[in-house]
């Protein structure tokens, strides 16, 4: 198991605490907007399809599928030099949202447009964690 402790922690503001908050407990959450009904991704104070404040924090069911992703070869930061090469991917979360993460596991380089995926939880160190995915089963 690699050393994660050394990787950066993610930075919580105001809009973005409660998902970090449920992160620590494994959780995966997402914005409602009780206005619309919207739901989406990434924490923001103003729904992104009314721009109501009357947002509230649910669970995703954590699983989605691929909607893309890139390989990454070169490492932009010495901190994650030792994961080269890794996954990046947006996923489409069963619920509708699109996020970004990692595509995690011993299987991840094999990751193909429209895999099935389900969400972990990377300890950071210091109790954080950062929710990243790993391949349940190939696309077709």
């Amino acid at each position: 198991m690699e050393d994660t402790a050394r990787l950066p922690l993610p930075v919580p503001n105001a809009d973005s605490l409660p998902y970090w908050t449920a992160a620590r407990e494994r959780r995966l959450v997402i914005r409602k907007c009780s206005a619309c009904e919207s739901l989406h991704f990434m924490p923001r104070y103003l729904c992104p399809v009314c721009w109501s404040d009357r947002l509230e924090w649910v669970d995703s069911g954590g699983t989605g599928s691929v909607h893309s992703f890139t390989i990454i070869r070169r490492a932009p930061m010495s901190a994650f030099a030792a994961r080269a090469p890794y996954v990046v991917a947006l996923i489409d979360l069963d619920e509708g949202p699109r996020m970004m993460a990692n595509v995690i596991g011993e299987d991840a380089l094999s990751v193909r447009i429209g895999d099935r995926v389900c969400v972990t939880f990377e300890d950071r160190g210091d109790g954080a964690r950062l929710p990243q995915f790993n391949r349940v089963s190939a696309e077709g």
